[in-house]
């Protein structure tokens, strides 16, 4: 399933429900305190959205209404990605890692994984 364009604010609420489902409206807004200034109602709002385009399921559950994802997370983040590295780089992966790994703090570790996907690549090519 292809996602549906998600804005930064309906991502979070999405977050919220790949965290936990199925959840109710409290259970959602509840995990967004402290993260968010938002107030009840606007994160409901954006629940509902998120409903409208598909990406969350809304069902009865005697009075109240339980939410789960449609969409996977790692669908949406590959989706992301792609258009993020078309609108920013043309589409050029090089350049979008050059410039992150020059941008990042990384840890001796997260450098050594990096190294380790590179050669798995680079043995693929040969």
């Amino acid at each position: 399933m292809k996602h549906p364009a998600i804005s930064g604010a309906e991502w979070q609420v999405l977050q919220a429900v790949w965290e936990r489902h199925p959840s109710t409206a409290g259970e959602i807004v509840r995990r967004l305190e402290g993260k968010t200034e938002w107030r009840p109602r606007t994160i409901k709002t954006l629940l509902n959205r998120l409903v409208s385009k598909g990406a969350v399921s809304c069902e009865k559950d005697g009075a109240r209404y339980l939410y789960s994802p449609r969409v996977r997370r790692e669908e949406c983040v590959r989706e992301e990605s792609r258009s993020f590295l078309e609108r920013v780089f043309g589409g050029a992966a090089a350049p979008a890692l050059v410039h992150f790994v020059e941008q990042a703090e990384l840890s001796r570790a997260e450098i050594d994984q990096l190294k380790a996907i590179l050669e798995r690549k680079k043995g693929r090519r040969k």
